[in-house]
């Protein structure tokens, strides 16, 4: 009994001492600056704003209808004014919950925890993360009312369509002050911060009213409501006036891009509290970004289901110019830009035949385009084909090759090399994602991130030097000064002359002089391209890709389902996705294709074997070679030097 009762004594001690601790710590500490907190905006190539997290509409408390406070309280913290930051109750419940299911569920956070979110870009669950949202909370109960955090809270949280805070959703979906609500409004703007992309009304109605019919169940338990307000409520159907589409949501997908590489920018702090107001200069270009999302739009509205993810990016510094992650932000906010890896098709193919030039192939090499099947180790056999089932049934060139994105001939050069020669060259020019050698790497088995490869293929459109693609140019804070720049640094990391001849070669896939026994993968081109582009399309069961460049943009395309279902034909979608708006972009520029470097011999070929013939010929391909390399008549098929 002794025990017991000693146990219980320590432990009062220890929750009184907690308690002192955290009340002088809350009270000695300082102010926090809730005034800026989340106040973000986003400035475009121009230095014109398009995004802000305020959307300039702050109401005061007194101002916001009683409904929609009742029904925020009543669904997010119905011990709001009780509590001291912390529902230690609702916290024990939670637990116990999450231990039953087994699994993380349930959750027990306050308005004042979920303010102080609002303070931090970081949403990572660490321990430090954790530990800080705590620590904050406390200062802000110590410091400010009720009253005032609920205000702050209100006029900070996602309510949707990308918009931060209760005046500027009552804007939007009702086109009335905030003070002026009905219960049926008010509970349906409440609605929305649990998951806004699966509960604002404009695109989940039904979803929405769902929700809003817990919420006044919940405010009825409360006693806030009769019954009959509640039946009331949820028969009274409300007037909504936004539209899809509208407040800016084209560019939500690179705003969240934006806050996700300041994240990651090491050596400033993340938190608004030290920070406050934020002015972000980006690189963004409104009319590629429009001009990509119009295609999307026009070329994908027969499937709603098919998704969408392009970056164009100026290759000179990386810098993002666009850049769509999903169909429609307000579905869903899973940015497939910059997040998601896919399989890359045969867009893998130009980091081979490089490291195939730099390794004493030229554009003239052959290898025997027919049905083959590889010996192994292990005696495993790897059949390859190429698509529709089309063989020269002799040898062609590289050049051919790339024209037709001939299988046989990249697993033969793959094999040839060793897989490492290809992962080489990938990783110089900045692909980190995990490659797997293995014979079919070229043919794009391994997964890679969308603004990864455009950043590999920057490399090429820049004769060889290496960018990182980069979407912030310099962050300024509430002062003024100038707290990061980003610095374009560019290294060189491959060969100039290669890098040149590789891309002239990329120009074969839509050359109407390779028309042959295949036709250019890309042949459809060849009449609407007023510019010339190096240009690669990659194909697999379920994805679908486009990446081209010359010196003043990269744009890569991809489209394929989330669930990974088979895409069928839809490689005209992508490459009108792409060439309209790669096109749109260079719309008033010039048609200026890189200079052959003086150490090149240009020598007209035969396009399919790659033998120097006539310029009088009428099919005939100027292609480059490092003098020394220049082609004969007798070039040696390199199928009979892996035979030997």
């Amino acid at each position: 009994m002794k025990k017991i009762y000693k146990f219980i004594i320590i432990n009062l001690v220890l929750i009184i001492i907690l308690f002192i601790a955290v009340t002088l710590y809350g009270n000695l500490s300082p102010k926090i600056n809730i005034k800026d907190t989340n106040n973000i905006i986003l400035y475009d190539n121009k230095e014109l704003p398009y995004f802000t997290s305020k959307n300039g509409y702050y109401v005061k408390l007194n101002d916001i209808s009683k409904n929609l406070i009742n029904a925020t309280i009543a669904s997010e913290d119905k011990n709001f004014y009780k509590h001291h930051g912390f529902d230690y109750p609702r916290i024990l419940v939670a637990l116990k919950n999450n231990i039953l299911h087994r699994n993380l569920n349930e959750g027990a956070s306050t308005i004042s925890q979920q303010y102080v979110k609002n303070l931090f870009l970081d949403f990572d669950k660490t321990f430090k993360r954790k530990l800080d949202e705590a620590l904050y909370t406390i200062r802000l109960e110590a410091k400010y009312s009720k009253d005032e955090i609920l205000e702050g809270y209100l006029n900070t949280i996602n309510y949707g369509h990308g918009i931060y805070g209760v005046g500027g959703a009552c804007k939007y979906y009702f086109n009335k002050d905030c003070k002026n609500l009905s219960l049926s409004e008010a509970t349906t703007i409440s609605s929305i911060p649990k998951s806004p992309s699966n509960y604002n009304p404009i695109d989940n109605y039904d979803n929405n009213r769902k929700r809003k019919s817990i919420i006044l169940n919940l405010m009825v338990k409360d006693k806030m409501i009769s019954l009959n307000d509640k039946e009331r409520a949820e028969k009274d159907s409300v007037n909504l006036v936004g539209k899809k589409g509208e407040n800016d949501e084209r560019y939500l997908y690179y705003k969240d891009a934006v806050l996700k590489e300041f994240k990651d920018i090491p050596d400033i702090s993340h938190d608004f509290n030290n920070l406050g107001m934020l002015k972000i200069y980006t690189y963004l270009d409104k009319d590629s970004q429009d001009s990509l999302i119009n295609n999307i739009n026009n070329e994908l509205k027969n499937d709603r289901e098919l998704q969408v993810a392009s970056v164009m990016l100026d290759p000179s510094n990386g810098s993002v110019l666009a850049l769509v992650g999903g169909r429609s932000y307000n579905k869903s906010e899973y940015n497939r830009a910059v997040s998601s890896k896919r399989q890359v098709g045969s867009t893998m193919k130009p980091y081979l035949y490089y490291a195939a030039l730099e390794n004493g192939f030229t554009t003239s090499s052959q290898f025997i385009s027919e049905k083959t099947k590889f010996n192994l180790d292990n005696n495993n056999i790897y059949e390859v084909h190429n698509y529709n089932d089309k063989y020269a049934n002799r040898p062609i060139s590289m050049a051919a090759a790339v024209s037709y994105s001939d299988n046989i001939y990249a697993v033969k050069t793959n094999m040839f090399l060793g897989s490492d020669a290809l992962i080489n060259v990938a990783n110089r020019v900045g692909i980190t994602s995990s490659l797997r050698a293995c014979p079919s790497l070229p043919l794009g088995t391994s997964e890679i991130n969308i603004m990864e490869m455009a950043g590999g293929y920057a490399a090429f459109a820049n004769l060889g030097y290496k960018v990182k693609p980069h979407l912030i140019k310099k962050i300024v804070d509430r002062r003024g000064h100038i707290i990061y720049q980003n610095n374009d640094i560019k290294t060189l990391t491959l060969n100039s002359n290669l890098t040149f001849i590789l891309n002239n070669m990329l120009t074969s896939t839509y050359d109407k002089n390779f028309i042959d026994y295949n036709v250019p993968t890309a042949l459809g081109l060849s009449t609407k391209l007023k510019h010339t582009y190096a240009l690669k399309s990659g194909t697999t069961d379920t994805d679908e890709w486009y990446i081209g460049y010359n010196k003043k943009a990269v744009l890569a395309v991809w489209l394929g389902y989330d669930n990974n279902k088979e895409i069928g034909k839809i490689a005209l979608n992508a490459q009108n996705i792409w060439y309209k708006t790669i096109e749109n972009y260079e719309k008033n520029m010039k048609d200026v294709w890189y200079k052959a470097p003086k150490s090149l011999s240009p020598v007209f070929v035969d396009p399919i074997s790659g033998n120097p013939i006539n310029d009088d010929r009428e099919k005939k391909k100027l292609m480059y070679f490092v003098k020394g390399s220049e082609p004969n008549n007798t070039i040696q098929v390199f199928d009979e030097k892996m035979n030997n």
